[in-house]
């Protein structure tokens, strides 16, 4: 869909250029190609040889509808669109929670348990829509919202500072988007050791490192498959790096 192209910032402007502002409002597949067609033509402006926008428009209109229409009404609503796009441009972790936060948001700059709840049950229909939801606590996200408000003494409204720190605890039906976040950061990493099982050097991808026997490291290929080497158990905690770090 290459909308990891697509930063942030241009997003929300082609948002207000629309004139998107209720987030309540059902919008037609006519309005949603008129919004794509705006973001991939900007995109292909700075990425020529990628960008081929007719293409681009028709499959991300298509996953967007999977998502967030698969009765296929023909209409979804505009924060589900700002949601859904958000959620998969570019930008810091932070930044992206600070952008989605803005969108549910009040005139006030507050969220109540109804706008939480909101972005959630938006942002949980990404994974769901992959068959993943269940990693990810299902569809129930009445505990995250819980969460969230105990967290904060049970106020009627949050902060955007205290939903970034609620999130960085990366509570269950949000942990999706740090962990897709940290596979695109791993999916190119090449880290400075030797798999001890399959001997792959260097480690691309994930790196998992052992807290319980020195200098033990293991590929995502074995991690995942569950191989172990001899003398070191399944249930030792492990390290998980996405990036190389220095000795």
């Amino acid at each position: 869909l290459l909308v990891d192209l697509l930063d942030l910032n241009t997003t929300s402007e082609v948002f207000k250029q629309h004139k998107l502002s209720q987030n309540d409002q059902l919008i037609g597949v006519q309005d949603v190609i008129s919004c794509l067609t705006t973001i991939y033509s900007g995109l292909e402006e700075k990425h020529k040889d990628m960008v081929n926008v007719p293409l681009c428009v028709d499959m991300c209109l298509n996953w967007l509808l999977n998502v967030y229409d698969s009765g296929r009404t023909g209409k979804i609503r505009v924060q589900s669109l700002k949601i859904g796009l958000m959620s998969l441009s570019k930008g810091l972790l932070e930044e992206k929670y600070r952008y989605l936060f803005k969108e549910v948001a009040g005139p006030t700059e507050m969220c109540d348990q109804r706008q939480l709840g909101l972005l959630l049950h938006d942002a949980i229909q990404i994974p769901r829509q992959l068959g993943e939801v269940a990693a990810f606590g299902g569809s129930n996200i009445e505990p995250s919202v819980r969460s969230c408000f105990q967290q904060n003494h049970n106020k009627p409204e949050i902060t955007v500072k205290q939903f970034i720190d609620w999130m960085r605890l990366e509570p269950q039906s949000m942990v999706w988007l740090p962990v897709l976040h940290r596979v695109a950061a791993a999916e190119t990493a090449k880290h400075q050791a030797k798999c001890n099982i399959c001997k792959e050097c260097p480690i691309v991808g994930f790196r998992y490192r052992s807290l319980k026997h020195f200098n033990y490291d293991v590929c995502q290929s074995c991690f995942f498959s569950g191989r172990t080497a001899k003398g070191h158990k399944l249930h030792y905690p492990m390290v998980e790096y996405c990036i190389p770090v220095s000795t």
